[in-house]
Formats: structure tokens, C-alpha cells, sequence
């Protein structure tokens, strides 16, 4: 059996599960602020893993909390 390298290769952003602040800020065209600011205001959001201290975005959870609740970001 072959081992697979999983450094070797990128994953696309749109096919991540999570994604960092700073990555997740880019994807949905908002700023790192207004991401950690959503963040610090919704800490046991559903979008919301963290891991320790560090905040993870659930990628399409945060996208269904985009569409239902934000008119405006």
C-alpha cells in the first residue's frame, strides 16, 4: 500500500470544509475586521469551530448565515 502526501497538493478554497479568518475573508469579499468582529459577537455560532484558541469558518454554514440573515455586511 502507497502512502499519500497530502502536503504535496493545494486544496481549492471552494472544496475546503473550514476555512481560516483570513482565508474565509478573501473568499467572501468581506475584511478581516468585520470577520473577526462577526466572530467576537456570534462565538457559539453554528459557523463557528474552534480549534483552541483559533477560529475556524465552516464554509458553507456561514454561507447559509449569509444568505438568511445579512442584507449588508
Amino acid at each position: 500500500m502507497q502512502e499519500q502526501n497530502f502536503d504535496c497538493c493545494e486544496i481549492p478554497v471552494w472544496r475546503k470544509y473550514t476555512l481560516s479568518v483570513q482565508e474565509a475573508a478573501r473568499y467572501f469579499r468581506i475584511g478581516d475586521k468585520k470577520m473577526r468582529k462577526l466572530i467576537e459577537e456570534n462565538p457559539g455560532a453554528n459557523y463557528i469551530l474552534w480549534n483552541g484558541t483559533r477560529p475556524q469558518i465552516k464554509r458553507r454554514l456561514f454561507e447559509q448565515y449569509l444568505d438568511e440573515y445579512m442584507t449588508a455586511v
